[in-house]
């Protein structure tokens, strides 16, 4: 057979043997209208009234959306929300545009522009969060002792609005919803409670599960402290194009959203195989290795122990950002990482992404990683193995194993083990 694993903003094609078990999302129709289809989902949403009588009467707004590290359509999300609020009475200045980027860097710039459009990066007000400046959040709530302290923008403002993606998170079970509040504009010190090692070891955090996951729990929580008076998210296909809008009540259209994306995204194996072929993503997704954890728990979630992985990553930004790039550069094993981490006193920004990636080197038996932005050195630290030919490499590896996977979109799919 013949795949193409997404890497960057390019493709690799594998010519790979008929025996191997093809991960792809099932098929999923494209709108034909999703500028009309965002429209119809304001007027007629799930669980609440529509936008336009919702906002009628109110001050000002703040409308959250995603940072780059996500594919959101935001050029289609956009134009018909602000335009619906400024049509119920609200005028342009008093909109507010902030971007929910949790603890990563700012967007701004070109990169803004390519996030929401030239008209909306021009005509309105767009902040970005920051986790680390006490002036900027304010405290809500307290959970087993953390401090749960929120965007003081959006907690200040007459009608919050939250959009998104909703598509399959390694921790939150699905991506959007209240995961636009909690991380997303919460504090560092949140983020350590939220982000805690005790919290990613926990067996309900992962991909596609709600029930008795705390990561999920805790979220909704904090959003109904926090308020939201609407959502807009929507769920993509392979192609990137917009396939449902789910407008409304934050819970409701939520889950309304999260059951598309277990129809299209969530493939059942009847056992573990012995090799898994994958991709980071594809750019924005793969443009660190910091993200890349969320395709390697994919695999090993599938994995046998001491399987083999082999991944493809641009990473054009290489590992993440200096504090991940410090844990990756001087650790130097799963054990010394878990022995020094489990510790909260020793907690650092980025360590649940290399707990992630260490839980997977730990598991796996090689991890192999085809990756134009990251070093042999880089790789080799932290125990993977650096490879310049994915199909020589396969070819090598494949007649040794009896069951092998390949998932061209990587974390986009998730393999379910009955």
């Amino acid at each position: 057979m013949e795949v193409s694993l997404l890497c960057g903003e390019n493709t690799i094609g594998l010519a790979l043997p008929d025996s191997v078990i093809l991960l792809e999302m099932k098929k999923l129709e494209a709108l034909p209208d999703p500028n009309a289809a965002v429209q119809a989902a304001l007027e007629k949403p799930l669980g609440s009234l529509p936008l336009k009588d919702i906002a009628r009467g109110r001050k000002n707004a703040c409308v959250l959306i995603s940072d780059i590290t996500r594919p959101v359509p935001n050029q289609i999300i956009l134009p018909p929300l602000l335009e619906t609020l400024q049509k119920s009475g609200i005028r342009k200045d008093d909109i507010n545009i902030l971007v929910a980027n949790g603890m990563h860097r700012a967007n701004v710039g070109d990169e803004l522009e390519f996030m929401v459009g030239r008209e909306v990066k021009n005509d309105y007000r767009i902040e970005n969060h920051y986790c680390r400046e006490p002036d900027v959040y304010r405290q809500i709530d307290v959970i087993d002792g953390a401090p749960i302290e929120i965007n003081k923008c959006y907690l200040d403002a007459d009608l919050k609005i939250v959009t998104g993606l909703i598509e399959p998170h390694f921790y939150a079970g699905y991506s959007g919803g209240r995961k636009s509040i909690l991380p997303g504009i919460s504090s560092f010190e949140t983020m350590k409670f939220m982000h805690s090692y005790k919290m990613i070891d926990h067996p309900k955090v992962t991909n596609c599960v709600l029930d008795g996951n705390p990561f999920h729990e805790y979220g909704l929580r904090v959003a109904a402290l926090a308020h939201v008076d609407f959502i807009v998210n929507v769920v993509i296909n392979k192609e990137r194009k917009v396939a449902g809008v789910f407008a409304g009540h934050y819970e409701k259209a939520h889950l309304a959203g999260c059951d598309m994306v277990y129809k299209h995204s969530v493939v059942d194996l009847n056992d573990r195989v012995d090799m898994v072929v994958t991709s980071g993503g594809g750019y924005p997704l793969d443009a660190t290795f910091y993200q890349i954890s969320k395709a390697l728990i994919c695999a090993k979630n599938m994995l046998k122990e001491g399987g083999t992985i082999v991944v493809a990553c641009e990473c054009r930004e290489g590992i993440g950002s200096p504090e991940f790039c410090g844990i990756m550069r001087s650790v130097c094993s799963p054990k010394e990482f878990f022995d020094g981490y489990c510790d909260p006193s020793n907690f650092v920004i980025d360590q649940w992404c290399a707990q992630n990636i260490y839980q997977v080197l730990d598991y796996a038996g090689e991890v192999y990683v085809y990756s134009p932005g990251l070093s042999y050195d880089d790789l080799t630290k932290m125990g993977a193995i650096k490879i310049e030919d994915v199909q020589k490499t396969v070819n090598r590896l494949i007649g040794k194993k009896s069951r092998v996977a390949v998932v061209p979109e990587g974390p986009y799919v998730v393999g379910m083990v009955k």
